[in-house]
């Protein structure tokens, strides 16, 4: 494989994976969007005191916020969407 080829393709990976990253960095804030907004109306109002008096929303929002956005949810997104693009490249071949 040529230089340019490979230089394409792992562009190209990087841009699928960005692409995830968004997708599951979306979905976690959907998911914790109560979470959000407890804390929102925590820190309404407070500027340096956030940080203590609404430690406990933080750390809950955190912690739902790594539910939906580690290296595991990541990987089983590339997963699928390999999956994916296996059946498109699939049907593809065999209509062609």
């Amino acid at each position: 494989m040529g230089y340019l080829q490979e230089a394409r393709e792992n562009h190209v990976k990087k841009k699928v994976e960005e692409a995830l990253r968004s997708k599951m960095k979306q979905k976690a804030l959907k998911e914790c969007d109560d979470y959000a907004l407890k804390y929102a109306e925590c820190a309404t109002g407070r500027t340096l005191s956030v940080v203590w008096q609404c430690r406990k929303e933080a750390k809950e929002l955190n912690a739902c916020l790594h539910q939906y956005t580690n290296d595991a949810v990541l990987e089983e997104m590339k997963r699928e969407y390999m999956v994916q693009e296996d059946a498109k490249a699939t049907s593809k071949v065999s209509s062609g």
